[in-house]
């Protein structure tokens, strides 16, 4: 049974910072890419951040490249989304991902197993 549990969501002004972790337990990890992905309320769930196997390469949607940094420790199953200079459009549940390919990819259809989301919530 593959597992993946969110951590590190909640309250913060923007401007600030968070990070986020999520820790995978079955039979994946080192092998697969991992990444983020969010549902702001009222609208769809949109790519945040992927990161191949091998953390040797990683993929960014525009609206948080340079702002936003995914990592991942293969020796601890984790991933970890680090998240600077906050906005209050970053709010959203944020969801942790493995995709189907140890490579970097960007649409949700081509996601093999989904968290169950940690909430993020950036006051003005």
């Amino acid at each position: 049974q593959v597992q993946l549990v969110e951590s590190g969501g909640g309250l913060v002004q923007a401007g600030g910072s968070l990070r986020l972790s999520c820790v995978a337990s079955g039979s994946i990890f080192s092998a697969d890419g991992m990444g983020w992905f969010r549902r702001a309320p009222g609208k769809e769930r949109e790519f945040v951040a992927t990161i191949s196997g091998s953390g040797a390469t990683t993929n960014y949607a525009a609206s948080v490249k340079g702002r936003f940094t995914i990592s991942r420790d293969n020796a601890e199953s984790t991933v970890y989304l680090q998240m600077n200079n906050l906005k209050t459009e970053d709010t959203a549940v944020y969801y942790c991902a493995v995709g189907f390919r140890s490579s970097v990819w960007s649409s949700g259809a081509s996601v093999r197993y989904w968290g169950k989301g940690t909430l993020v919530t950036v006051s003005s």
